[in-house]
């Protein structure tokens, strides 16, 4: 079997390039970094490193490259005989290969091949194969609508593992973490046929990935902004402070608040996992950045994102909020000058009121929300005085 990826770097070869080579595919993977694509097409394999004791390695062969900047017709031509099309870019940059998408289906309906195809985006985000769907809608024309709501399937899906920032002489050879899942919403698929082992499939995939957003994601972020306001630099050293750890277990206890009273999840369950996912950051064989995980504390901050929606969702139910809206004061005075988001953050709040800058990044409408995390917020510029 063929498949597509759309992105070459350390989640796409570290996690979905995994579970597709489990799964006997040939892979594709498409990206613009000539030397990903150029050590692919050299090698034709790499290696995998799992971060745990005794440092197990898998060996994932079958793999080439296409830069879709130079090459873009050959991603389209592939797109006649692929069996499954995934995507792990970020959600940013999937507008911007909806086009080329669109021109693969639209190929793909020129050579009248009826076995129908479906395209996974595996992103940290709700509705993320909904969300390109959308994207690629704009680049069809009426005719290719409808053979795309006949054949293409687009379902979301939730996925997880940890990638940490890394450097290898080996440009391909990639570290992850030994846990891994994938979720995929069975009621998008289009292509029934096509069952991968390794990803699990669900009927309703909602309670999936808000747990998986709203701890892991959540859980993350906030240790990066709790330890990034406490002095460290490394996401395990941050752990290892009983404050920042405390601040972290307080956000997530709001979060699984949400989830049990939400989605019915056992409350000793989730709890189970709460742990679980912090000892996954604690993992000694991760050294991860603090400014890997805190970036883009813009696009974090989101109306729908990992911190403001289990908020509103929280505060709509009366549950509580005290240590998000910390957090989110926390990811306000998030500074790091790699981080272009970070420093646009910086010059919004010197450039405007507070109150204004709060309400354009969260997009919240709620004065009560957005007066709790000014007021957080300007606590933590006393304490820095």
């Amino acid at each position: 079997m063929k498949a597509i990826h759309f992105g070459g770097g350390n989640i796409g070869r570290g996690f979905i390039g995994e579970v597709l080579n489990q799964n006997d595919f040939t892979i594709a993977f498409v990206d613009v970094n000539h030397g990903i694509i150029e050590a692919l097409n050299e090698k034709k394999s790499y290696t995998i490193h799992l971060a745990e004791e005794g440092e197990k390695t898998i060996e994932i062969d079958n793999v080439y490259g296409i830069n879709n900047s130079t090459h873009p017709e050959d991603v389209v031509q592939l797109f006649k005989e692929t069996d499954l099309v995934t995507t792990a870019i970020g959600p940013k940059i999937l507008p911007y290969i909806a086009p080329l998408i669109a021109q693969g289906i639209k190929e793909r309906r020129a050579a009248a091949v009826s076995k129908p195809l479906d395209v996974i985006a595996c992103e940290n985000m709700i509705g993320g194969s909904s969300f390109l769907r959308d994207e690629v809608g704009k680049h069809l024309n009426e005719a290719d609508m409808e053979y795309a709501e006949k054949y293409i399937g687009f379902p979301n899906a939730a996925v997880d593992r940890i990638v940490p920032a890394q450097t290898h002489e080996d440009v391909l050879s990639v570290t992850v973490e030994p846990y891994k899942e994938w979720v995929v919403d069975k009621s998008g698929l289009k292509n029934t046929d096509l069952i991968l082992q390794g990803v699990d499939y669900v009927e309703n995939l909602d309670p999936f990935i808000e747990r998986k957003l709203f701890t892991v994601n959540t859980g993350h972020a906030a240790t990066a902004y709790n330890g990034k306001y406490a002095g460290y630099q490394m996401i395990d050293e941050a752990l290892k402070d009983e404050e920042v750890l405390q601040a972290v277990k307080r956000v997530l206890s709001e979060t699984g608040e949400l989830m049990v009273n939400k989605w019915q999840f056992d409350a000793a369950e989730h709890q189970q996992y709460i742990e679980k996912i912090l000892n996954r950051f604690k993992n000694p064989y991760i050294s991860d950045d603090i400014s890997r995980v805190g970036r883009t504390p813009m696009r974090k901050l989101g109306y729908d994102e990992r911190f403001i929606k289990p908020l509103r969702e929280a505060y709509s139910r009366q549950l509580s909020i005290d240590a998000l809206v910390a957090t989110i004061a926390k990811a306000l005075v998030y500074r790091d000058e790699k981080d272009e988001e970070s420093q646009e953050l910086s010059r919004l709040l010197a450039e405007n009121e507070t109150v204004d800058v709060i309400r354009q990044v969260t997009s919240l409408t709620d004065e009560d929300l957005i007066n709790n995390i000014l007021n957080a917020y300007n606590q933590l510029l006393k304490k820095s005085e």
